[in-house]
């Protein structure tokens, strides 16, 4: 791009060693061609977390019960999370949206209660989802994404919460790259290294059941309402120009799924962090995208999305405050 080409010309002037800000110059430089402006604005997040159960919860994958999905819900709308936590410190917006969680949360305020059914049915046994409500579950974070965008929100983060979700994102996952279950499914939320065992073969048995379907129905098949969600949260970002940066191993699965709606969905896409789950390195090899840094985390909830926003500020704000060599009156090394 043109404006991008600019904008590392810029890069080139500041009062620096070329190159010595390392990968905050092509963060700079990336946001500069995605906004189309040499100096790019500052970013103004907005996070939404998706939440939903998951059937295949009855299959003993996870270290905690479906229970605890409504319950971190209620955490989310108290304000108690690591995300809540973050997204204060970064200065975004939150929103919690109730996509397929079981238990009835109607009366919890600082929810949107937007619930397509109750939990996805077991993905082993089953379709997760209709064809409607995956659809209906992709719409309903594309008009997240949509109002976000139009209260001025300029980046885009999705986090997730949904007990079973990285038995769902681990079928995607090894349905888009082609790796194992072994190479991809990990420990999720603390199982032991029988229970991963057991874990990798409800993958195997769902990637069988699956085995044959186009692309296009894997969402429907192997996702999560949470995870649809997400997917539409992405494919409207990138249809409305916005950048999105991507947390940890569920977000990626979303970011596959709606890579396969739409290709150049992962144009707009920024990767965060390296979670510490199975896999993710290998989905996000297959978007294309390097992760800025690596703490071990797999909290998901977008927390690691969430707290590399002001290192993605300071990156804008070191490009469009620095003097330059010309400004500044300082000799450059070819002046």
């Amino acid at each position: 791009m043109e404006i991008e080409k600019e904008a590392r010309t810029h890069q080139d002037s500041l009062t620096k060693p070329r190159g010595a800000l390392g990968r905050l110059e092509d963060v700079a430089c990336w946001f500069a061609a995605r906004q189309g402006k040499v100096t790019p604005d500052p970013l103004k997040a907005h996070i939404a977390v998706f939440a939903a159960d998951h059937g295949v919860v009855e299959e003993g994958v996870s270290a905690y019960p479906s229970v605890v999905t409504g319950e971190m819900v209620k955490n989310f709308a108290r304000g108690g999370a690591a995300i809540n936590v973050l997204a204060r410190q970064c200065g975004a917006s939150l929103s919690v949206v109730d996509v397929g969680v079981i238990p009835d949360l109607s009366n919890i305020e600082g929810i949107e209660h937007q619930k397509v059914r109750k939990g996805t049915a077991n993905l082993l046994r089953e379709a997760a989802m209709t064809p409607a409500e995956c659809e209906a579950a992709i719409s309903i974070g594309r008009s997240v994404a949509m109002r976000a965008i139009a209260a001025g929100s300029n980046l885009l983060i999705a986090g997730d919460m949904g007990i079973g979700n990285t038995t769902a994102s681990a079928c995607i996952i090894c349905s888009c790259t082609g790796a194992s279950p072994e190479m991809v499914v990990g420990f999720g939320t603390g199982i032991e290294h029988a229970a991963r065992r057991h874990k990798i073969d409800v993958v195997k048995g769902a990637l069988a059941r699956v085995a044959g379907r186009p692309k296009s129905e894997l969402l429907q098949h192997l996702g999560g309402l949470e995870i649809a969600a997400m997917a539409g949260f992405y494919l409207q970002a990138a249809e409305s120009g916005v950048p999105v940066v991507i947390d940890g191993f569920i977000a990626s699965a979303a970011a596959l799924a709606a890579r396969i709606i739409d290709p150049a969905a992962s144009d707009w896409m920024l990767a965060s962090h390296t979670s510490h789950e199975n896999g993710h390195t290998l989905a996000l090899a297959e978007l294309g995208l390097s992760a800025l840094i690596d703490f071990e985390m797999r909290l998901g909830e977008g927390s690691g999305a969430a707290l590399i926003v002001p290192l993605l500020q300071s990156a804008i704000a070191l490009h469009n405050g620095m003097a330059t060599f010309e400004s500044a009156g300082v000799t450059d090394k070819d002046g």
